[in-house]
């Protein structure tokens, strides 16, 4: 048998069937099934039947593929840096166990998403390899610092290549430790290279496009909807990810996205005002405070819940409603900000703002000393405070203010 075939294995009583892709080792077999997952398995015990040679050209396409990945400086194209951390979006099959890897520098990026051949000149560059659930506050520093180089070093644009689980968190922190000139637009996968419906290449395409435009602010480059039409370009302090795996997973919450990229004409367009091109001077700020917790109320909180928040140089509340907790947590609150505590309220629902004015309740957390974050989404607001606290001299009023987009001055949905 050769790559290629059609095959049939039956191994510990499991059986599949798909077409055999070459392998890096001799101990293992690896097919691709039809549904396009690839899945490793050991040859030890392997009953192997041919069903049919020569159905792909292995080869050939690996040839192919190998010659889009060629980089070649165009003095007529902008240059683009490609930055990851990690996740997805520029995966590609070890063929010793099936399952997707992740490759990072600029060839293997582009060996990975061909279609960013002749888009524009492209630099590579690594700052983590790990999983976005456990991206930490200093590899936002990390990062903030690495886009500044970069830009510094002559970059028209910059896309961060990020797992998607915490993807608006890092978006956020960049957006207040950055003031940059040109765009730096995040953008990941939902769906691993291996699979049809994988968003990987579109995602960085669109990314790409929109490092190229006129805003220079960071965004957000996820698709727009379940089709490969349209990718939303979103506010990096007003972007959440609200479902778990559909590839239009990421919304700008309380409004339409900021702009988007069509895929098709490759036109970059905005619904509203940005940060233009050139009007900012690049300069980095990624100092942050740790001490700070966002904490989520809930009806029946036990008031000893919060005893590990002493000592917490900020804390944030995602209170219910209009932002208000049990009336009997409110003396434990109020403590926090009597030993120097900056306590920051936002809400759960999903858009709009908090109003502590309305009920006796949200007045009596005023009271205590307690700031209002407006429409701030929690998220973001504790990555504000973290920067304020080590940036700022009153942190507690920034908190109320606007600063990078993340607070709007007034909530108008899908405007």
């Amino acid at each position: 048998m050769n790559a290629g075939d059609r095959i049939r294995v039956e191994r510990g009583g499991v059986t599949n069937e798909g077409v055999l892709m070459p392998s890096t080792t001799a101990e293992h077999l690896v097919v691709k099934l039809d549904g396009g997952y690839n899945v490793g398995i050991e040859r030890d015990d392997a009953e192997v039947e041919v069903l049919e040679t020569g159905v792909y050209d292995v080869e050939d396409a690996q040839s192919d593929e190998g010659d889009s990945s060629e980089i070649e400086f165009d003095d007529d194209l902008p240059t683009v840096s490609l930055i990851s951390t990690g996740g997805t979006i520029a995966s590609t099959v070890d063929y010793r166990t099936g399952a997707v890897t992740a490759q990072f520098d600029a060839e293997d990026v582009l060996r990975a998403v061909p279609d960013l051949a002749g888009r524009a000149n492209y630099r590579g560059r690594v700052v983590a390899n790990i999983l976005s659930e456990n991206m930490t506050p200093d590899v936002w520093q990390e990062l903030a610092r690495a886009v500044h180089e970069e830009i510094e070093a002559g970059a028209d644009g910059v896309v961060v290549m990020h797992g998607t689980d915490t993807m608006q968190f890092s978006a956020s922190a960049l957006s207040f430790m950055l003031d940059t000139p040109v765009p730096v637009v995040f953008t990941g996968s939902q769906r691993s290279a291996d699979r049809p419906s994988s968003d990987n290449v579109m995602n960085a395409v669109c990314a790409v496009e929109a490092a190229k435009s006129d805003c220079a602010e960071v965004l957000v480059c996820m698709h727009g909807t379940e089709s490969d039409d349209v990718c939303a370009l979103h506010r990096g302090t007003r972007v959440r990810k609200n479902h778990t795996s559909r590839r239009d997973a990421f919304e700008t919450v309380g409004a339409k996205p900021l702009g988007e990229v069509d895929y098709d004409t490759e036109e970059v367009s905005f619904r509203r005002e940005y940060a233009e091109r050139g009007a900012a001077d690049l300069d980095v700020a990624p100092a942050i405070d740790g001490e700070v917790e966002l904490v989520k109320f809930t009806p029946g909180m036990d008031p000893a819940a919060l005893s590990y928040l002493d000592g917490k140089s900020g804390v944030v509340i995602e209170g219910t409603g209009l932002g208000h907790v049990h009336t009997d947590l409110i003396p434990r609150i109020e403590e926090f900000v009597d030993d120097g505590t900056v306590v920051t309220m936002t809400s759960q629902c999903i858009a709009g703002r908090v109003c502590d004015r309305v009920y006796d309740t949200g007045r009596d957390l005023l009271d205590a000393g307690v700031v209002e974050a407006g429409d701030t989404l929690p998220g973001t607001a504790k990555v504000k405070l973290m920067w304020a606290l080590a940036n700022l001299g009153d942190p507690a009023d920034a908190m109320g203010r606007n600063l990078v987009g993340e607070l709007q001055e007034e909530s108008k949905p899908w405007t």
